[in-house]
């Protein structure tokens, strides 16, 4: 089997009750439908559980797409010394609690991210 048979990319996303938790969450959604990686449970993470631990650490890449400047997720993956890629919701000029979440928004965020993933950045 081939390295690029057996690269995993696992997706993170807040889900938090704000506008932009629900944009993160949406965008991850997304990538999780179309193949970009598999979207998997950032709460199990700050949870420690085990198994959810072990799927990150043997993934080849980590994607934690947060919501706010809070970076809950972020604070997450650091805490438990995980190497992952970060992107912010309210990177891509979304307002927390002011910016209307359309099916329009979700997909040009969606295509920043994947634009960034896809550069490695």
């Amino acid at each position: 089997m081939s390295d690029d048979a057996k690269a995993v990319t696992v997706i993170y996303a807040c889900s938090g009750v704000a506008n932009t938790g629900l944009l993160a969450d949406q965008v991850a959604r997304r990538f999780h439908a179309d193949g970009t990686g598999k979207m998997t449970c950032l709460a199990a993470m700050g949870a420690e559980t085990p198994k959810f631990i072990s799927e990150a650490k043997a993934a080849s890449r980590r994607i934690v797409i947060d919501g706010c400047p809070i970076s809950c997720g972020e604070a997450i993956f650091k805490r438990l010394g995980i190497p992952f890629e970060h992107y912010r919701t309210t990177d891509f000029g979304v307002e927390k609690g002011k910016t209307p979440i359309t099916p329009e928004l979700i997909d040009n965020v969606r295509a920043a991210i994947k634009d960034a993933i896809e550069r490695g950045r």
